[in-house]
């Protein structure tokens, strides 16, 4: 009976701390008005409301600090979203690629497991952490250009990097827009390889009628504040096979050959019941490490900001579309001096940025027109790296290029991206395009 009552006691408390939780949201997060040329209008952003604050604060009173019952929710639910089986949350999207790539050396996988020196096909015009666990795994990147418009990389540039030594396409869904997948899948089933799709800036995109990051071996999602959802850091491997979840998830758990989940004991019924590698009868198998792995988990706290967020998913996709479109509309009439980005056929891409292109030969110059933009207090982005191998961190790397790389040396010079995330309203789309306007009157 004291139990009951105590119980009854913690939750009435919870639940007022929730409510009050739900009212600080309202007075300490006020929407504040648009004013032209005072406001920032950042590139990207976190978009919540009392729903992330209140799921925050109920993790932080279960004071479980380490993966728990929101990370299964989001896990589960987000597989659903992916049109995968199998979601493993880790603390990052740059965790996800390293988890991902470094499970195709699994001793796991047999004679298809990937070996030191094995060539990975890979865009030299994206995000560093595409490409550093090729690296980091001593695997050799096989640089190959892509497309002005799409951003993304062509047949014919995959089929001519194809060597004696390829095993896998790592490859990004471009700021949201998706890669040819059709081409990757015929191209990877011809020659055997595994095929991973970064979709850290792409989720919600759709190809053919299904999600990106459903088709290839394994995928990566992100939850970075700049991202679709976020939960301030995050991210996440999607697997289809359980096979493979079972590498991910113990290369993110210490290499542990334990499965059970965080706080379990003797999921399998045989903890004291097994003998591997050199080790003795009964040794714990909680302890028992058959991988080289790591400790990459989040914590249930940024989950549960994660769960309340992905209810919002279909609505903050919606927005980027609309305000993606908004700018395309609004600067289609510079398409003699831009290159206006494409969709790749058969997609529908759920855009991360809208991304331009100073044609060669145009007299505009980037440098000016961001300088331009970035005065009235709107923010730009480079496309990433632009071409990797210009980078101070990429010059000694091993590594093979295919063809001249020549539209990953124009998007470095000439190309540049501008806000479509949920955050930004039809008065400040408005805005970027009037001030684009101002700049263009001058040309």
């Amino acid at each position: 009976m004291a139990e009951d009552k105590s119980n009854l006691e913690k939750d009435a408390l919870r639940q007022q701390i929730l409510d009050l939780t739900a009212r600080y949201y309202d007075v300490a997060f006020p929407k504040k008005p648009f004013l032209g040329g005072i406001s920032q209008i950042p590139v990207s952003g976190k978009v919540f409301d009392e729903s992330e604050l209140t799921n925050l604060v109920d993790s932080s009173l279960d004071f479980w600090l380490t993966s728990g019952r929101f990370a299964h929710e989001f896990e589960e639910e987000f597989a659903k979203v992916m049109g995968v089986k199998h979601a493993m949350l880790c603390n990052s999207g740059s965790s996800a690629n390293l988890l991902a790539v470094s499970a195709l050396k699994s001793d796991r996988l047999g004679k298809r497991a990937l070996v030191d020196g094995d060539e990975v096909i890979t865009m030299a015009a994206g995000f560093p952490t595409t490409v550093n666990p090729i690296v980091q795994n001593r695997l050799i990147p096989v640089f190959i250009d892509c497309e002005l418009g799409t951003y993304d990389a062509t047949a014919e540039n995959m089929q001519a990097a194809i060597s004696p030594k390829t095993r896998a396409i790592v490859m990004a869904h471009t700021l949201g827009n998706p890669f040819n997948l059709d081409a990757v899948m015929q191209i990877a089933k011809e020659n055997n390889l595994f095929v991973i799709e970064d979709s850290c800036d792409a989720v919600g995109a759709m190809y053919d009628g299904k999600p990106v990051g459903s088709f290839g071996d394994l995928s990566s999602a992100s939850f970075y504040p700049a991202h679709h959802v976020t939960m301030g850091e995050g991210g996440c491997v999607q697997a289809k096979t359980a096979s493979m979840r079972k590498i991910v998830e113990s290369l993110r758990d210490w290499g542990r050959d334990c499965w059970c989940p965080t706080g379990h004991d003797d999921t399998c019924g045989r903890r004291f019941d097994w003998q591997l590698g050199g080790l003795p009868y009964g040794y714990d198998h909680k302890h028992i490490y058959s991988q080289i792995g790591y400790n990459l988990k989040l914590t249930d706290m940024q989950a549960a900001i994660g769960v309340a967020q992905l209810k919002k998913l279909p609505e903050f996709i919606a927005a980027r579309r609309k305000n993606f479109n908004r700018l395309y509309q609004g600067l289609k009439k510079y398409e003699e001096f831009f290159i206006l980005p494409q969709t790749t056929p058969k997609s529908e891409p759920s855009w991360f940025g809208f991304l331009l292109t100073v044609r060669p030969g145009a007299p505009v110059k980037r440098y000016d027109l961001v300088q331009h933009i970035e005065s009235r207090r709107i923010g730009t982005r480079q496309l990433f790296a632009g071409n990797l191998l210009k980078q101070p961190a990429y010059q000694n790397i091993p590594h093979r290029v295919v063809g001249d790389l020549t539209n990953s040396d124009i998007i470095t010079t000439n190309t540049f991206w501008i806000g479509v995330y949920p955050g930004l309203t039809d008065e400040m789309i408005d805005y970027m395009i009037s001030t684009i306007d101002e700049f263009m009157a001058g040309v």
